[in-house]
């Protein structure tokens, strides 16, 4: 596959996995042994750990939609910097109940992609921002 293959192939997936919580469609796009990579630790997740990952995100964020701001790529490895936006309405994220506050969280993805599927995701992610806007964290006032 080429690198504008692989590309095509990360869009698609955000688009029709996790944009629209299809778990069902999983299998066309991840690889049976996916790891995800975060704090440079290798996580073996499977087929199962992605579903689990994308379910619980959505429980939390069911309005989630991520929109594909620019991606570049080189061989196996795909980089996506998306947008998220959701609704915080179900689930706890972080430890907090629902707020019903909308998010935004701005993200880059580093994904790798053999034979047409997913094998390794890892990133980076502005949550400082997200967590002030559903009051998960005050920014002290400096008269205290």
């Amino acid at each position: 596959m080429t690198v504008e293959d692989n590309k095509r192939r990360v869009r698609r997936y955000l688009d029709e996995v996790v944009n629209t919580g299809n778990v069902e469609a999983l299998a066309d796009f991840i690889a049976p042994n996916y790891v995800e990579v975060f704090n440079n630790v290798r996580h073996p997740a499977g087929l199962e750990g992605a579903k689990q990952h994308i379910l619980g995100v959505r429980e939390t964020y069911p309005d989630l939609h991520l929109t594909v701001e620019q991606q570049i790529a080189e061989g196996e490895w795909v980089v996506t910097r998306v947008t998220a936006r959701g609704t915080h309405l179900g689930g706890t994220w972080l430890g907090m109940k629902p707020t019903g506050k909308r998010v935004e969280i701005n993200a880059v993805n580093v994904d790798r992609v053999v034979h047409g599927r997913i094998v390794e995701h890892g990133g980076a992610a502005n949550l400082l921002e997200p967590l002030l806007a559903i009051g998960a964290i005050r920014v002290a006032s400096s008269a205290e």
